[in-house]
């Protein structure tokens, strides 16, 4: 088994952890503007936007959560109680058992809040212990930031560790009805949420999101394919050949981050090298890349299946250039990079090898976006 322990820090400094939580707050805002970006130019659709946009938010909410649930970390609360753990060596993001403990956390939430006095009454003892006792409420704030927590947990609507696939419809009819299918999942692997957008041709006789005995087989396997080392094509040419009245015609993956920080990571490369001469104020100093991959249905064609029947399967298109199709198992891959404008500064006078391809979209404290 894998030794990931020498890749993540716990953030036991009170300070420390409200500032990386600030960081995401402020990511999460920009992603929103950056999809809306990639929209006006027509490389992701409104529907597509919509579907990116609600992940985005649940990630936003997870964060919450996960800030209310170590507000106090670094004080002594009379409670033994860890720190956020971190990837600061391949993401920047959460570990991914962060994600399952909150999972777990949030099937007993309502349980909890039912044995947890109320805000208000929290409030009131603190003001009581602040003028009766004169001293400080650290054991009744650290009750309130638990019930808080909770609470998001049962609001719901959070990036989970495994997001299932829902199904939207886009257009036509029986015979032949167009639906996008779209899942995430946290990749373990790399501590990094992956989104997934698949657009299908049904020829089912029955819609594919009210059919009893295809839907949960197709939840089902496009979650055990949900792995960041498969290609595109690997997934894809798996999903045509097991439903025969399926059929993909885009499969679009979208990886958020890595994160970078000066302050938190301690990635190698030109980027950290970046952040480090930006030396960038408060809640700027930050850079995350993410990557698009994008495989299209090339032509279908008939295929024998059984003695007299045919099946329609799909031909997929591939990066014809040097032969990086082949590698990438997709049509086309695009890198990009969020970054405040202190770093992009740096990055642009320091021009590093490997950085001419990658688009840049740079974002101001008002929450403007320019791409360069």
């Amino acid at each position: 088994m894998t030794d990931f322990s020498h890749d993540h820090v716990g953030l036991s400094e009170q300070f420390a952890s409200r500032r990386y939580f600030a960081k995401f707050e402020a990511i999460t805002a920009h992603l929103g503007r950056v999809a809306a970006v990639l929209q006006s130019e027509g490389r992701l659709s409104k529907e597509e936007v919509y579907v990116i946009a609600r992940y985005v938010r649940g990630l936003a909410f997870t964060f919450r959560a996960l800030s209310m649930k170590y507000l106090l970390v670094g004080r002594d609360t009379g409670q033994f109680f860890g720190s956020i753990t971190m990837d600061d060596c391949d993401s920047g993001f959460p570990v991914a058992s962060e994600l399952l403990v909150m999972a777990n956390d949030a099937q007993q939430a309502g349980r909890h809040l039912s044995n947890m006095p109320g805000t208000k009454a929290l409030k009131s003892q603190m003001v009581e212990q602040i003028i009766g006792q004169k001293s400080l409420p650290t054991r009744l704030q650290f009750a309130l930031s638990q019930r808080l927590y909770y609470e998001e947990l049962a609001r719901g609507q959070l990036f989970w560790a495994r997001n299932d696939p829902e199904a939207r419809w886009l257009e036509g009819s029986h015979p032949r009805t167009r639906y996008m299918i779209h899942w995430a999942v946290y990749d373990t692997q790399v501590n990094l949420p992956t989104i997934y957008l698949m657009e299908v041709e049904d020829t089912g006789r029955t819609a594919l999101p009210v059919d009893e005995r295809r839907w949960p087989e197709v939840q089902a396997h496009l979650m055990g394919q949900a792995l960041g080392g498969l290609k595109l094509l690997t997934i894809a040419k798996a999903f045509d050949e097991t439903f025969d009245d399926l059929h993909p015609k885009r499969l679009r993956r979208l990886h958020v981050g890595p994160m970078y920080s000066h302050a938190f990571t301690r990635q190698s490369g030109p980027i950290r090298d970046v952040l480090a001469e930006a030396r960038a104020p408060r809640g700027q100093d930050w850079a995350l890349a993410f990557t698009l991959e994008e495989l299209e249905s090339e032509r279908a064609v008939e295929e024998r299946a059984g003695w007299f029947g045919t099946v329609e399967r799909e031909i997929f298109a591939l990066d014809p250039f040097a032969g990086r199709g082949a590698d990438t198992g997709a049509t086309r891959t695009d890198r990009m990079i969020v970054l405040p404008e202190r770093p992009f500064q740096v990055l642009a006078e320091k021009n590093p090898p490997g950085f001419a391809t990658v688009r840049k979209f740079v974002v101001s404290p008002a929450g403007r976006v320019l791409v360069y």
